[in-house]
């Protein structure tokens, strides 16, 4: 979203909270860091963004053909990057935020999970509400982050 629709309808250093469910990875590395600027500039002092991405540590080859840029899952043909926590902190740290991480895969495919509230951004797409993770199989996840104005 461009800085003169953001003005349209919102004042800088006023809203508390944003929620991006797999929207970061439509976006080009610069596009991504235009909006994560755009959305510091119009969250409060202590205002977060909540982000969930599909993972790019996730230990399924499966998985990763489905999210993958141009990939095998339904709106991957328009994935621009396939994040990792890494990845995906950096962007938000380069532009001021400070980030805590809530649910990724690691380099070595083990998972981590931090207790979240899903009344501050219920993240579907995630190890506790998405239907496809059964019998303890963590099929479907994301990297879920909350990205805190300073």
């Amino acid at each position: 979203m461009r800085l003169e629709n953001w003005e349209r309808y919102f004042k800088r250093n006023s809203i508390d909270a944003i929620l991006a469910e797999h929207v970061w990875e439509h976006l080009t590395k610069e596009e991504a860091i235009l909006a994560a600027k755009n959305c510091y500039l119009y969250l409060k002092p202590s205002g977060y963004i909540r982000v969930a991405v599909p993972d790019g540590f996730h230990p399924s080859a499966n998985y990763l053909d489905y999210v993958k840029p141009f990939g095998t899952g339904m709106g991957s043909d328009d994935h621009k990057e396939l994040y990792n926590y890494e990845t995906l902190s950096k962007i938000f740290e380069s532009v001021g935020f400070d980030v805590e991480l809530l649910e990724y895969f690691d380099k070595e495919g083990e998972f981590h999970c931090k207790q979240w509230d899903s009344d501050k951004g219920m993240i579907t797409r995630s190890s506790k509400y998405d239907e496809r993770n059964k019998n303890a199989q963590l099929n479907y996840t994301s990297i879920i982050i909350d990205a805190w104005k300073r």
